[in-house]
């Protein structure tokens, strides 16, 4: 076994086991920004469908690879990066296997990717991001606004599904213990669930990262974003 995939399947029994505990179900999304196609496309064969970029010109890249057209047909892509407006109708029509956007932050955003998707008769999943540490260099929304944000999308944005709710931990907390950020997360699940009338179980939180992917999974996540444990460290 490649120590790509060994990496993969320790992440994955460390998943198995801590989700068993709470039962939940977790999905890993591999995080493969600045790493080359052929480390995806050995992962891909190792069993992972899952996989993650920052940014929309890599993912471009990336998506429209022939290798991966033609070796990875069931990819599923995820952004969680900061979107720029003007870069909307490109990760919509250029992306082949788009999953997921998890960075929806603002109604403006929401509205941009609603008015796109229908031109194309496409609907998307999405997480609305949370800034959940307050800090200014972060994109997220405010806590206090994040419902507000929700309920737009529920009532104007019909393309968009709108699948839970995503935080990026403090840039403070990398190599602490502290929970704060999950904490407030899982808070706004509990303010959303409580609004609508939702289980708990029909929002899925995307938080923990490598440095802290076990810690946020005690504590509720459903998604974390992998990627240095499994690719190794970015250069």
């Amino acid at each position: 076994m490649s120590k790509l995939a060994d990496n993969l399947n320790t992440i994955l029994q460390r998943i198995k086991e801590l989700s068993e505990l709470n039962q939940t179900s977790v999905r890993l999304i591999a995080i493969s920004k600045t790493k080359p196609v052929e480390d995806i496309i050995e992962l891909y064969h190792a069993g992972q469908r899952y996989f993650g970029e920052n940014y929309v010109d890599e993912l471009e890249k990336k998506s429209n690879d022939n290798l991966i057209l033609t070796q990875c047909s069931d990819i599923r892509w995820h952004f969680v990066g900061h979107l720029q407006s003007n870069k909307i109708n490109r990760i919509l029509t250029r992306v082949p296997n788009l999953d997921c956007i998890q960075t929806i932050d603002s109604i403006e955003l929401a509205d941009r990717l609603n008015n796109n998707l229908q031109k194309q008769s496409k609907i998307l999943n999405i997480l609305i991001q949370i800034n959940t540490s307050n800090e200014q260099q972060k994109s997220g929304i405010e806590q206090k606004d994040f419902l507000s944000l929700y309920e737009h999308i529920k009532l104007n944005c019909t393309q968009l599904i709108c699948q839970g709710l995503m935080t990026i931990g403090s840039l403070d907390n990398v190599n602490t213990e502290d929970e704060s950020d999950f904490q407030v997360l899982i808070q706004c699940r509990k303010e959303l669930c409580d609004k609508y009338n939702f289980s708990i179980n029909d929002i899925e939180l995307s938080m923990g990262m490598s440095n802290d992917y076990e810690r946020a999974i005690q504590v509720g996540s459903t998604i974390v974003r992998v990627g240095s444990l499994i690719f190794g460290v970015r250069h």
